[in-house]
């Protein structure tokens, strides 16, 4: 893999990841457009070296902000843990049960199926983005001028969480993209969402790197693989995510302000179609 190809897919990723377009479509495409195998374990190591750059990104840009809304008394810092770890819990429930149903009954015919199995399939992907871009253009149409002022309620929450774990098995539908979404159609002020769904992000990436380091380690057909070779490009690669993370971010927060969040709708219905034909043509 050569610094470029590093460099390439850490902005990709970084800005993917944190724009409400879902990063995994993108990376896949990159991937294949720079002829790299994402099922190989340097791939697999740098996707979640990248992923942990795009997190300390989040964690950076939205901290003075959480301190304002998470952290300024006890009180407010409890409250806001519960309606995060109840969305969080909601969360884990819906995409588990999605998960297993998937397995279960529409992969019943797959040999030691498994939902990753999906992550590849260019139709699903394509699916998944215009699902996701009809959902933000609707709530970007539909909320367009419109003024919220309140936080994330308890129920708001539990909703929002429900959304998220219907992402979680669907590559191309975006996480950002359907939780902001979600909150501005519950008519949650376009910041309190905004902070609220990128600190679901930060609770729940950690258990999505380490889940995906383990698989790479405990994958007999990588047992022989240089560990220390392939956290090195990752390194550099979580540089480079975290950078476009936070530029990212702020394009982010700028649009969502200005009343421009259906136009991440249409680009995500334009990907779609892009996908779907690169997928008919054999890409």
């Amino acid at each position: 893999m050569t610094l470029l190809q590093i460099m390439g897919l850490a902005v990709v990723q970084g800005a993917a990841e944190l724009l409400p377009v879902s990063s995994s479509a993108h990376v896949i495409v990159a991937e294949k457009l720079m002829g790299l195998d994402p099922t190989t374990p340097e791939m697999t190591m740098l996707l979640v070296m990248l992923h942990t750059g795009t997190m300390f990104a989040v964690i950076v840009y939205f901290w003075n902000a959480w301190k304002e809304s998470f952290f300024s008394s006890k009180a407010v810092f409890w409250e806001s843990a519960r309606r995060i770890f109840a969305a969080t819990v909601v969360t884990g429930i819906v995409g588990l049960a999605l998960k297993v149903l998937i397995e279960k009954m529409f992969m019943r015919n797959v040999p030691h199926a498994e939902i990753e199995q999906l992550f590849g399939n260019m139709s699903l992907i394509s699916a998944s983005l215009a699902a996701a871009g009809l959902l933000i253009f609707y709530a970007g149409m539909k909320t367009r001028g419109a003024s919220f002022g309140h936080s994330v309620d308890f129920r708001q929450s539990c909703l929002v969480g429900a959304v998220q774990g219907i992402c979680l098995p669907f590559r191309g539908f975006s996480r950002s993209g359907s939780t902001i979404s979600a909150g501005l159609l519950l008519g949650v002020s376009r910041r309190k969402i905004e902070e609220f769904s990128f600190a679901l992000a930060v609770v729940l990436t950690p258990p999505v790197i380490v889940r995906e380091a383990w698989r790479l380690l405990k994958d007999q057909h990588h047992a022989g693989a240089n560990l220390a070779g392939m956290f090195m490009p990752g390194i550099l690669g979580m540089v480079f995510s975290f950078i476009a993370g936070l530029l990212a971010l702020k394009w982010l927060s700028n649009w969502l302000e200005a009343g421009r969040w259906h136009f991440f709708g249409a680009y995500c219905l334009a990907a779609s179609a892009v996908v779907f034909m690169l997928h008919r043509g054999g890409f």
